[in-house]
């Protein structure tokens, strides 16, 4: 679909790809929100289910199907996919529980996060060096996260899993050696047999929300095009872009994810939310202008 880009600048078909992905992630809670009857396992399983023909299709058209049977019958890189899809099927699991339990602001927290998380296990694992503004980023993120406790007498358990496992999923992404289309088709194909169990045994049980209604089984079939559609249009963007570009765009979904929250879903922006997310925002402002630093000076 698109080709590497060696001049490493901005295209304008880099940009449309990444800020179609990313809008369409902004405005994905209020799908979720429309299947927010149906318990997040119900609904993760028919994502990766009703995923793998678009994702397939995808690899047909651009002919890159040999790179996923090599994949299949290498034990070294089928294992490795098989913890990045763990680790992205608990992403799904608990954005969409939290998206319908009315926690979408720790959603949102989450992803902007993520980011310097990123950072912070680049540093721990890989030894990468930070900066003096890279550190007082991730320490500004980290007593946003010690006000959250402390005001609301818990952890914020959602946003933090949602970071760890991203987080993680990004981390051994690296070490994954197929293309990303190809990677997302070879982790819901992982997943698909326990997905499909799943429903299964739902269905047995008698339990089951698919073939009930019209609208929620055009909802959870219309799920896996939501889910596979902006990953494809993210992983083409990312190479038709610079990396410093990627770092400010990402930030297009949490702020949308945000702006739900508060504007169309009613959740309460209390006190410690008032102090942490403007302590956040803080932080990834020091991050982006750290990282697109040292890429121009690269």
């Amino acid at each position: 679909m698109t080709a590497i880009n060696p001049e490493n600048r901005d295209t304008p078909q880099g940009l449309a790809f990444a800020v179609s992905a990313y809008f369409l992630w902004g405005f994905l809670p209020l799908y979720l929100k429309l299947l927010d009857h149906i318990p997040a396992v119900e609904i993760v399983a028919h994502r990766i289910l009703w995923s793998v023909p678009v994702a397939g299709l995808v690899l047909i058209v651009l002919r890159r199907t040999k790179d996923l049977m090599t994949a299949l019958r290498t034990p070294r890189m089928l294992g490795m996919a098989c913890v990045t899809a763990a680790l992205v099927s608990v992403n799904w699991g608990v954005y969409v529980w939290a998206i319908n339990t009315g926690q979408a602001l720790e959603a949102a927290l989450g992803y902007f996060i993520n980011p310097l998380f990123s950072v912070a296990l680049g540093a721990l694992l890989l030894r990468e060096r930070l900066n003096r503004p890279q550190l007082a980023a991730i320490a500004l993120a980290t007593v946003a996260v010690v006000i959250l406790t402390v005001e609301q007498g818990r952890l914020p358990v959602a946003a933090l899993c949602m970071t760890l496992s991203w987080g993680f999923y990004a981390f051994f992404k690296k070490w994954l050696a197929i293309g990303p289309n190809q990677g997302f088709l070879l982790e819901v194909l992982i997943l698909s047999p326990l997905a499909l169990g799943w429903l299964i045994w739902l269905a047995a049980q008698g339990s089951g929300s698919f073939a009930m209604s019209w609208g929620d089984t055009l909802l959870l079939m219309g799920s896996g095009v939501v889910t596979a559609v902006p990953l494809i249009l993210y992983a083409n963007g990312a190479k038709l872009v610079r990396l410093s570009t990627i770092a400010i765009l990402q930030y297009i979904a949490p702020t949308m994810i945000f702006l739900n929250a508060v504007l169309v879903f009613g959740e309460p922006m209390d006190r410690a939310r008032m102090i942490a997310f403007p302590l956040i925002w803080a932080a990834l402002a020091i991050y982006s202008w750290t990282l697109i630093r040292q890429i121009r000076r690269a």
